[in-house]
């Protein structure tokens, strides 16, 4: 049996380099061609002159944190997808952002990621994304099956009834956010149940704390992780042994500094910007508002692409909880809901190495506040999880107590 999913993933480094860059040309003359997007913005570029990374430095970069409005403009994809796209499945990510999916196999390009992590045919995966707007549970689910593994489609929650399922169908392995399959040994420990079938493990959705890879290391599983995203599928990928995330094969990724198109100096901290050659929906220099930064050198397992150094926060204040996006868009959409609400805050901590939310909201008058705190901040409440479909806590305070630094969202989990 191959160590590999595929024999790209051990090619020589400069015949990768020369097969990316060569496709370039043909595949923006394409994008221009296929995509409303590309043939407005890239209108003055010649596409044969595109080559090389240096060249492809020069086209515009277009931001995630822009879809929002450029979707609205445009309905639904904001002219981004393909004329002759063949699109199976339309999600509808926080923000709202939009999503396609082909459903050929393996669309997302999961299979790799899953292979380096352990999976292989016939095994049983207990997949615990969401399935349900989002295309997270169906990112995952195509690329087990792409390794011939068998899915067993959980999504999230119901941790009872998650414990039930592991410990009938008893599957090799799980895939999901780690903080849920933490919840899931916490809970199966606590109340003696046998989950010890699962031995390896594929997390993504939110950050792969250290505490976390020690408990599932003892607790026998071999838990790796993949970063993807809805609109790219997957960037990169970790193998064993974990040394940074080796970027997938067939896609191009720059780093760039934050709010611009410049790249960075290998090994400082940027914007990760990906190329994805994907007909269907090609993104050209798609900023995805994660940060990360370029390691030197190849991973020890014989995989020859290139590595970074994994999720290291966001360029943007838009972040992530329980494996969900919040914008700075749905916390001002809150605010606007409520006219007694002057400004707001969304604190994002971790408690109990849980993500937890809170929504500090400055009202405009005491008497209110008083007369009517507990009906106002049930209120609110309601809508933080109707708009970002997650459960917070909100706390009023008085006028002129939130910083006065433009900030929407302060992220204050530690990230290792």
């Amino acid at each position: 049996m191959s160590q590999f999913f595929s024999s790209r993933e051990t090619q020589n480094s400069s015949e990768r380099e020369q097969y990316l860059c060569s496709a370039l040309a043909e595949f923006i003359k394409y994008a221009k061609t296929q995509c409303d997007y590309y043939r407005e913005a890239l209108a003055d570029i010649d596409a044969s002159a595109i080559n090389s990374r240096a060249m492809l430095a020069t086209l515009p970069v277009t931001r995630k944190a822009d879809l929002i409005k450029l979707q609205t403009q445009r309905a639904p994809l904001a002219g981004l997808d393909a004329h002759s796209a063949k699109i199976g499945r339309l999600f509808q990510s926080p923000g709202p952002i939009n999503e396609p999916e082909s459903t050929t196999d393996d669309w997302w390009r999961l299979g790799s990621a899953f292979y380096a992590a352990g999976f292989r045919a016939s095994d049983k995966v207990q997949n615990c994304l969401s399935y349900h707007l989002t295309p997270g549970g169906f990112i995952l689910d195509s690329g087990a099956r792409a390794c011939g593994c068998v899915v067993i489609p959980a999504g999230p929650g119901q941790s009872e009834q998650q414990l039930d399922v592991i410990e009938g169908l008893r599957p090799e392995g799980y895939c999901g956010t780690p903080s849920f399959l933490k919840i899931l040994l916490d809970k199966a420990t606590a109340s003696n149940r046998d989950i010890s079938s699962i031995r390896k493990a594929l997390v993504t959705g939110e950050a792969y704390l250290p505490h976390h890879r020690e408990q599932f290391a003892q607790a026998g599983i071999l838990a790796l992780q993949a970063y993807a995203t809805a609109d790219v599928g997957l960037i990169a990928y970790e193998s064993d042994p974990h040394e940074g995330l080796i970027v997938a094969e067939d896609i191009i990724v720059e780093i760039v500094r934050p709010g611009t198109n410049q790249l960075v100096p290998k090994g400082e901290v940027g914007e990760v910007v990906v190329t994805s050659f994907n007909r269907d929906y090609p993104l050209l220099r798609f900023a995805t508002g994660d940060l990360s930064a370029l390691l030197e050198g190849q991973s020890q397992c014989g995989r020859t692409n290139m590595r970074i150094k994994g999720w290291m926060g966001r360029a943007d204040q838009t972040t992530k909880v329980k494996g969900m996006f919040v914008h700075p868009q749905q916390v001002e959409k809150v605010r606007l809901q409520h006219s007694a609400v002057s400004k707001v805050r969304l604190v994002v901590s971790r408690q109990q190495q849980q993500d937890q939310m809170l929504l500090l909201c400055e009202v405009d008058s005491e008497i209110e506040v008083e007369d009517h705190a507990s009906e106002l901040l049930a209120l609110i409440a309601t809508s933080l999880k109707n708009i970002t479909k997650l459960n917070g806590k909100v706390q009023l305070v008085s006028a002129r107590t939130l910083p006065d630094d433009g900030k929407v969202i302060e992220d204050i989990r530690e990230l290792a």
